[in-house]
């Protein structure tokens, strides 16, 4: 069961909707399920001599002898409403028990407390068998404005003790971090318009794309332009900084052709101004290098800093831990976009669904995980997809998705949980069609029996603990081919076993083979570090002279840039 509140100033006009076809004329049998009077209160649903305004009047006397004690001004926002809707799959309530919850919901909100005969005047409308509208004025009998602190939380708590005693499904209860849901208006718009999401959900994702690849608050806008958003950045009076800002889709205009715009803060609430710039600096920060020299380095400091994240988790810092999810956040909707394949879809779907679970009560350390939000920006200039090094950070990102929706459920924090859950879902299905063939390549490219023998004796000396596991792994075979690979390029297999053996546990890995066998892909060339490190030692390389021009952000690249139309 939803509850959904918000205030306006209009009356009337609300009337006219709840009683009204609605916007695709799907509204049925508008009639009056409960009030602050039922005799009192006109029902044009059902009285075919009551009017809007007759109903409006009645609703707003408190209101009008406010406001003529005010000198004929009305009170600001005096138009509370409030739908209420079971959840799919949900039984159908009956009037009488639409009214029960009508008169709990107007109770648990301090619209109308039981037995408080000066409360404010309210309507619960049932307009369609899965749900009804609330609508108050908010000004009491005795000229006061309702306690209404926290009334959407307190809404939602007591739909859960409705829910139980119901027997309706029980949806998880939320702690204020959610971003605003689009209005019905919101979504009737966009569905006119023949578009899948609204305006609201089309700028909050262009809004985490940009804000997960750029470096500064400043290439912030500048990007968000270049991709045809609005921006209209709020100045203080006398430092001039920006202070706020809000951004409109391209063609998104309202009655009056004018762009219909939404505070950063009004997308997510970690895109306010404030909480952005605790992910980015004023202005360039030096040890933020946005090329570098080896083109694989993004995708093995990326998972690097992701086995670093899983670590943090497991450790009592939930600052740092908050940190580092915030940080994934950003670093999945890098991958996806420097990613190629059709698992591509699966990768962008995940960091959609992890957004939930990028924030929560718990204060975030964002200093805490500045390796990985660094590691994750390099992915934004990647110039290539590596092959194996993105399959082994895919497989990383799979294992960090799982472990964060088992902190957030550790802490309570149901609806991050289950985001996280979806996240991982999406990472598990699309590392397996990023895997599977390369695997069965990996596999089909087996060295001979006598290297396979030696790889054996290698993995029950350095591993002996999980030997028989290992070599019993389906994925066995491939990790042959893995461990010959790195043998030629200058790695001594024994002790590259016993070093990625112990980055992490794997007495809880199902396939401790193909865990080791990404852990292996990911190092870095022996032989490629000991060039580079000769070529920097003598000198005969500048950095300066050899880097290509920069690659085009991932954030800004064509294919990026559909519009909202």
């Amino acid at each position: 069961m939803v509850p959904d509140v918000s205030t306006g100033s209009d009356s009337r006009g609300l009337i006219a909707y709840l009683f009204g076809p609605g916007r695709r004329d799907e509204h049925t049998n508008p009639h009056i399920v409960a009030a602050w009077d039922m005799a009192g209160a006109p029902d044009p649903g059902r009285d075919p001599a009551a009017t809007y305004s007759q109903l409006a009047r009645r609703l707003d006397h408190h209101v009008d002898l406010r406001t003529r004690e005010l000198g004929g001004e009305k009170p600001p926002q005096h138009v509370w409403h409030c739908p209420v809707r079971t959840a799919p799959g949900d039984r159908y309530l009956t009037d009488t028990e639409w009214a029960e919850v009508a008169r709990r919901v107007v109770h648990a909100t301090g619209i109308a407390p039981d037995g408080d005969e000066r409360a404010c005047r309210w309507i619960a409308v049932r307009h369609a068998d899965d749900h009804i509208h609330i609508m108050a004025t908010t000004v009491r009998a005795d000229g006061r404005r309702p306690r209404t602190h926290q009334d959407g939380r307190r809404a939602q708590a007591e739909c859960r003790r409705i829910e139980t005693e119901y027997g309706l499904r029980r949806l998880k209860p939320g702690d204020l971090t959610a971003p605003r849901t689009p209005t019905g208006a919101e979504r009737a718009k966009a569905e006119s318009q023949g578009q899948t999401v609204t305006a609201r959900q089309w700028l909050r994702e262009r809004a985490y794309a940009v804000a997960a690849a750029v470096h500064t608050e400043a290439d912030y806008f500048t990007v968000l332009q270049s991709l045809g958003v609005k921006v209209k950045t709020r100045l203080g009076p006398e430092s001039g900084d920006v202070i706020g800002y809000s951004l409109a889709a391209p063609g998104d205009t309202n009655s009056a052709g004018e762009p219909v715009w939404y505070g950063g803060s009004k997308l997510a609430p970690d895109l306010s101004i404030n909480r952005l710039r605790e992910r980015l600096p004023d202005q360039e920060v030096t040890d933020h290098p946005r090329y570098v020299a080896d083109p694989t380095d993004p995708w093995r400091h990326t998972t690097t800093a992701v086995h670093t994240a899983r670590t943090v988790l497991d450790s009592s810092d939930d600052a740092a831990a908050q940190g580092h999810l915030a940080a994934f956040g950003d670093a999945l909707y890098n991958i996806a976009s420097a990613t190629t394949g059709p698992h591509q879809a699966e990768l962008r779907a995940a960091a959609m669904a992890f957004n939930r679970a990028r924030r929560s009560t718990t204060r975030a350390d964002h200093q805490a995980a500045t390796a990985l939000r660094k590691a994750a920006k390099e992915l934004a200039y990647a110039s290539n997809d590596p092959g194996g090094l993105a399959i082994a950070l895919l497989f990383a990102t799979v294992h960090l998705a799982g472990a964060a929706a088992k902190w957030h459920e550790q802490r309570g924090h149901a609806q991050q949980a289950a985001a996280a859950e979806e996240a991982f879902r999406h990472l598990q299905a699309g590392y397996q069609q990023a895997a599977t063939p390369v695997l069965a390549d990996l596999a089909h490219r087996a060295p001979r029996a006598a290297t396979a023998r030696r790889f054996e004796q290698d993995v029950r000396a350095a591993l002996p603990d999980h030997a028989d596991r290992i070599l019993t792994d389906p994925t066995w075979t491939a990790l042959t081919t893995t461990l010959a690979q790195a043998e030629t390029v200058g790695h001594n297999p024994r002790r590259l076993l016993i070093e990625v053996g112990s980055q992490r546990e794997l007495d809880s890995a199902e396939r401790p083979a193909e865990v080791l066998n990404w852990r292996i892909t990911a190092q870095p060339n022996r032989r490629t570090q000991a060039a580079r490190s000769r070529s920097t030692t003598s000198g005969t390389s500048s950095m300066s002279a050899t880097l290509r021009p920069p690659a085009t952000p991932v954030a800004t690249r064509p294919e990026e840039r559909s519009r909202y139309r």
